[in-house]
């Protein structure tokens, strides 16, 4: 049996929302109600999470918190008119202990009754862009959105506790993170995920599955002191704890008071900017450069974020160094300048700073009037250049396994854990700058080295650039950027090549 003896529902909805109140039943009224159950309905209704009648989906891993959120929740279906569904996502990242999670979720709710959908997600992580943790966390995200909407469901819950949140906060601390970052989780996101056990902590949960007799797995993975997160739960937080007995409070006071202030500046720039900013229906966007520029540093800094944002479904947004990349390419004198971001390209224009996603296959109107193209670089792949019919390759390898034969204009190698992903294809733009290799690390206007190579103007354009978020990396068939080059310390590559030559020097 995975559970003890089970509570039926004797549960009625009450106007007074810091009460529960049993069902006229005199068996049932020697019972003791559990304490967490008080406190989770009042947190749904003090912020609002879900409404009688709604169709909740719930996340469960198997672990204490979604075992005891799904267990409350279909306590409560009765009294509050709820339909249930839950979901559950095998990585396959533990083996047999992951297939003993999906059966252990699978029983748990047979003997619920409550549908359950499962989905094996496989991970494919790039460890210089986010941890695996992190990785999991977007993949997760991603199918409850998607089995929400399969199934209908009004909300998503997930079983995120106090003591979460006071991790969260104290790891955006660490990387030092403003009032966003300090924010730390919300308990109702995006109008749809919902953390009924937000004012909870994890001793309650263990106390309620124990009373209550229901097992649960525990992730070994959570135990593993390389995750940053691990560490502050089982040695910053215990001293934390032993110095100011309530700081886990503390920590969650802080992040709704940030929220407050993040959520009023938020508004007060979007109100500010309503005018400058155009929108396109690609998902570009467009911002007036004198007003950008006339807003103080930190409201710059949040009205970039804030756009990025709105144009990411994951609401993501660029790093603090990022964004002051970004103020800084504005300020400069003169347009024409660019900078390559996560998911596309920001493009200094006469009077306007624009953003071009990759999807976008228009020129901007800060952009030179010939067609822009471009292509995303898989890994490993190959792609043909519409520009002059190049067949160009990518391939990862390791150094004890490095086999490329000759190098030269035709065939690069780069460090592949010191430039990250998505790799482009494109021509070049007016203000585009590399590092020649042989230059001594001097950087060099792609414009200016067009002309010392003789490259005829109508010929530029056809060039294809591989380029990564962090600059250029190939002039393909001619230079290199040397600030990728391998070096001793180099443990992977990535292998170039191009098939055929493009224009060269004194061609038309």
């Amino acid at each position: 049996m995975l559970r003890g003896r089970c509570y039926v529902d004797i549960i009625k909805q009450s106007e007074d929302a810091e009460s529960l109140e049993p069902a006229v039943n005199s068996s049932l009224n020697k019972m003791a109600w559990p304490p967490l159950l008080h406190r989770v309905v009042r947190t749904v209704r003090s912020r609002s999470l879900f409404l009688c009648g709604q169709h909740i989906l719930v996340a469960v891993s198997g672990g204490p918190d979604s075992v005891a959120l799904l267990s409350i929740l279909h306590r409560l279906r009765s009294s509050w008119k709820l339909t249930l569904s839950a979901v559950h996502c095998n990585y396959g990242l533990r083996g047999d202990e992951s297939e003993g999670d999906q059966q252990f979720v699978e029983a748990f709710c047979r003997e619920l009754g409550v549908p359950l959908h499962v989905r094996r997600v496989g991970l494919h992580v790039d460890r210089r862009k986010a941890s695996l943790q992190a990785e999991a966390r977007d993949l997760r995200y991603r199918v409850m959105q998607e089995v929400a909407e399969k199934c209908g469901a009004d909300r998503i819950a997930v079983g995120h506790t106090t003591d979460d949140q006071a991790e969260t906060v104290l790891l955006w601390m660490l990387r030092g993170a403003g009032l966003t970052g300090l924010s730390g989780m919300p308990a109702f996101r995006d109008n749809k995920v919902i953390r009924p056990l937000y004012d909870t902590k994890r001793q309650e949960i263990l106390t309620y599955l124990r009373t209550a007799g229901l097992a649960f797995r525990e992730d070994s993975s959570n135990f593993q002191p390389r995750y940053l997160r691990n560490r502050v739960r089982s040695e910053i937080i215990p001293i934390l704890n032993r110095l100011v007995p309530s700081s886990v409070d503390a920590l969650c006071r802080l992040a709704d008071s940030c929220r407050e202030d993040d959520h009023y500046l938020d508004q007060r720039v979007a109100i500010l900017s309503s005018s400058a900013v155009e929108r396109g229906s690609t998902g570009d966007w467009s911002i007036d450069r004198m007003f950008f520029l006339d807003l103080p540093h930190a409201l710059q800094r949040r009205c970039i974020r804030n756009l990025f944002r709105q144009h990411d479904d994951q609401l993501h947004s660029p790093s603090i160094r990022t964004v002051d990349r970004i103020i800084r390419l504005a300020s400069k004198r003169g347009s024409g300048s660019s900078l390559d971001v996560k998911g596309g390209l920001v493009v200094v224009g006469g009077r306007h700073l624009r953003f071009v996603p990759l999807q976008a296959r228009e020129s901007s109107p800060a952009e030179p009037p010939y067609r822009r193209c471009q292509a995303l670089f898989s890994v490993p792949g190959e792609l043909i250049w519409s520009g002059t019919r190049q067949r160009l390759q990518v391939q990862q390898q390791s150094r004890n396994q490095l086999s490329v034969g000759p190098l030269g204009k035709d065939r690069i190698l780069v460090d592949a854990d010191r430039v990250s992903q998505p790799l482009m294809v494109r021509n070049w733009l007016p203000g585009d700058r590399f590092h020649p290799s042989g230059m001594g690390g001097h950087s060099k206007k792609l414009q200016d080295f067009f002309t010392d190579m003789k490259i005829p103007i109508a010929a530029r354009s056809l060039i294809p650039l591989v380029v990564a978020p962090e600059g250029i990396l190939w002039v393909v068939g001619y230079r290199q950027d040397g600030r990728w080059a391998p070096t001793a310390a180099t443990e992977r590559c990535l292998l170039f090549i191009s098939d055929n030559l493009p224009l060269r020097e004194g061609t038309e």
